[in-house]
């Protein structure tokens, strides 16, 4: 991410909002990208996509009902882990709130090892949809960002994450770019060749802009990848044939990747 800087913090003016639209789609990036980043760090092509739903007799009837169900499931899959000898459980998990049917329905990133008709029993509360993650060469970005748009319908818009995860550092290099550079840059995001010259060794996935018309600032987002992962992308296939399973319990059908709900 590449974004401006400024020597001077500028004077609000009276009837300024605390928060500007611009700034607030930026806090949003900058969340989103920590997840991200935290997620393509803790999980590997053998872990999974799953999804919670409710049947009938089990509905929550408010958001604090269904954020309990959902600690309970972890609750107990962790005892699940830990009686058999897996390794701890790693989870991302976020509750969606279906906007016309105000159904509630959990998705969750979480490590693998576990059979299918294990987490059925374990869940209790209706079906469950689950899958291997799909890796690309944003990792399982897409997903995230499935994720977090989400939240905008459940009360608490917070998403949950076990407290063993790796959490990557960011690392910050002040003055590299210019701003006239940045500015050149933001004019063609699909310049694969200008913008793999700013990191050796990486090819771009995307680029994408975002500019702030009250100060002039440019925010550039850019992903990579390392040249030498290519060979991830096929060893992940081999790894999704290898250890097909079914997705979904109750005869549900599969969603056909990482971003598509099995709603």
């Amino acid at each position: 991410m590449i974004y401006p800087m400024y020597t001077k913090t500028p004077v609000r003016r009276k009837k300024a909002k605390p928060t500007s639209e611009v700034q607030q789609k930026l806090n949003e990036i900058y969340a989103e990208e920590k997840l991200i980043r935290i997620a393509n760090a803790n999980f590997t092509p053998r872990d999974y996509k799953v999804e919670l739903t409710y049947s009938s007799q089990h509905l929550p009837q408010s958001d604090e009902e269904a954020d309990k169900e959902l600690t309970n499931f972890l609750r107990r899959v962790k005892r699940y882990r830990k009686q058999r000898g897996l390794s701890e459980l790693k989870y991302i998990a976020v509750t969606e709130k279906g906007t016309r049917s105000g159904r509630y329905h959990h998705h969750l990133i979480m490590s693998g090892d576990v059979e299918l008709f294990d987490l059925v029993a374990l869940w209790g509360k209706g079906i469950v949809g689950s899958d291997l993650l799909i890796f690309d060469e944003n990792g399982i970005a897409n997903l995230v960002k499935y994720m977090m748009k989400q939240l905008k319908e459940f009360i608490g818009r917070k998403y949950k994450r076990s407290r063993n995860m790796i959490v990557p550092e960011a690392k910050k290099r002040d003055n590299r770019f210019s701003k006239r550079m940045i500015v050149e840059l933001a004019k063609d995001t699909e310049n694969r060749t200008e913008y793999e010259k700013l990191y050796e060794g990486y090819h771009l996935s995307k680029a994408d802009a975002i500019f702030n018309d009250v100060n002039g600032g440019v925010f550039l987002r850019m992903r990579y990848y390392r040249k030498e992962a290519a060979w991830l992308k096929r060893w992940g296939s081999r790894i999704q044939k290898k250890t097909s399973r079914p997705s979904c319990s109750a005869g549900q059908p599969s969603p056909k990747d990482n971003t598509r709900s099995s709603r």
